[in-house]
């Protein structure tokens, strides 16, 4: 359906409000001012995660099992086996978390199964591969390493899965649904090739009851207690709370944004319980790096019948491509700015996930409406990439940038997370800004200059020369 057409149904329908006053909020959920149901706050669960092929398989499994049958349990949640059941954690110990997981990890890393079998069992209300014993065994040990450790080191009471180790295919399923599922998953080779990753989840316990909704479509709120979505977003909904809704209408609290207000029902669409976890840390149990190849021995490899010296650095030299993180226009409209200038034309902070200071330009301060900055929450994004991709020891030796300011932003911060401000400097760019998508309906916009930059504390690399020029007034 396309999106006027749904947009129809709900634009010229009176929508009543809720008896009770609905707060409207942004910012973090944890926040003071944002709706905050109750609950205890994020609980931890450590699952292992099929990748690769087998994974590739399991999805179409989801899928084809779904359109035929419809929906069970199971597609609640991602193919797993659960090593360790869901524990609460203080924030301040969930960095040790972290490391219990990569310590326990290696010292599990020779032992653990080459590769794992997996049997189909079938029951009327179950269908799922179950792990040979011997597998099973070494799984459970590591799961109970990991547990003791986390229970004594991090203070949190941690429970291991003891039960016969399974990865789940459907539950709670029609009976008259069995034959049918047996047999796509009688499709699936549980031979095919698989790494195997020990990954730690949060949810947020606050929200665990409710519905979660994904957005189909953006929708700009027509009043201030209405709610603003872009498709993709996810939705918490409180089934208690839509009594006083008028139809096809509901109370919604957004998973990206903290904020909370009435969105459209049709905009929307079920989601799984899990798209709103997270995903912290993970442990990939390689087991084909125990078998070195001749590459990896010997760096005098023949290509062409030469012997060539082949260095480690250049077998695995990439390029990383990264999107902007959040912008304040993406968070509170394309009228952001107006929000925050004062009478003769002074910035303040009209809410805590705006920037506290916009930097300097020569140029007016509502040039900013068509260069806009990150959001508090962008900052934190992009420190956050650099600190994963710092953990993961990924090394970077240059970075080039748009001359978008979220865009310059983003490497600062990203730089920041990985530790190498200054050694590595932004070389801007100006033919990387994205001129075919947000902004092509609009002039270009006036960015800020080297100098501006500069002066804003951003760590641009003044040497660089630029390749491709977007526009004559940004210049060297």
């Amino acid at each position: 359906m396309a999106e006027a057409q749904v947009y129809a149904k709900v634009s010229n329908k009176h929508r009543g409000r809720s008896t009770s006053a609905l707060r409207l909020c942004t910012g973090y959920f944890g926040s003071e001012d944002c709706a905050t149901p109750g609950g205890d706050g994020p609980e931890y669960a450590l699952y292992l995660c099929p990748t690769g092929r087998l994974h590739s398989r399991l999805q179409e499994f989801w899928k084809e099992s779904k359109r035929q049958c419809g929906k069970n349990r199971a597609h609640e949640v991602f193919p797993h086996v659960t090593l360790c059941d869901f524990f609460p954690c203080e924030d301040q110990k969930v960095e040790l978390l972290y490391d219990i997981l990569k310590r326990v990890g290696d010292s599990f890393s020779q032992s653990f199964p080459p590769s794992i079998s997996l049997t189909l069992h079938a029951s009327p209300s179950y269908l799922g591969f179950f792990i040979d014993d011997s597998q099973a065994n070494i799984l459970k040990e590591f799961a109970v390493a990991f547990s003791s450790e986390a229970s004594a080191l991090a203070d949190c009471h941690v429970k291991p899965s003891l039960k016969q180790f399974h990865l789940t295919l459907a539950h709670r399923f029609y009976p008259h649904h069995q034959k049918t599922l047996e047999q796509l998953a009688k499709c699936i080779n549980p031979g095919e090739p698989c790494v195997w990753v020990a990954a730690l989840y949060s949810r947020d316990m606050r929200f665990v009851h409710y519905q979660r909704l994904r957005a189909l479509f953006q929708y700009k709120p027509q009043h201030i207690d209405e709610l603003m979505i872009n498709a993709g977003d996810l939705i918490y909904v409180d089934p208690g709370q839509q009594s006083d809704v008028s139809e096809g209408w509901v109370i919604g609290t957004s998973h990206r944004t903290g904020c909370r207000g009435f969105l459209p029902e049709n905009y929307t669409e079920r989601a799984h319980e899990a798209d709103t976890w997270v995903r912290h840390r993970e442990y990939v149990f390689d087991t084909a790096s125990r078998s070195f190849t001749r590459t990896e021995k010997d760096p005098n490899v023949k290509l062409n019948g030469e012997a060539h010296n082949v260095s480690s650095a250049a077998l695995w030299r990439g390029v990383l491509v990264m999107h902007h993180g959040e912008r304040v226009d993406q968070v509170f409209g394309k009228s952001w700015l107006q929000q925050c200038l004062t009478a003769d034309g002074k910035y303040y902070r009209a809410d805590l996930n705006f920037p506290s200071s916009l930097p300097r330009r020569k140029d007016s301060t509502k040039q900013f409406e068509n260069d806009p900055p990150l959001s508090c929450c962008g900052i934190f994004q992009s420190r956050l990439i650099g600190e994963a991709l710092l953990d993961q020891e990924v090394t970077v030796s240059h970075v080039y940038s748009s001359p978008a300011l979220c865009c310059v932003q983003t490497a600062q911060h990203i730089l920041q997370g990985l530790k190498l401000n200054p050694r590595v400097r932004i070389r801007v760019e100006p033919g990387l800004f994205e001129w075919t998508k947000w902004e092509a309906s609009r002039a270009i916009p006036t960015f800020m200059t080297v100098a501006e930059l500069m002066e804003a504390s951003y760590d641009i690399d003044t040497r660089y020369k630029i390749r491709c020029a977007v526009t004559s007034t940004w210049v060297h």
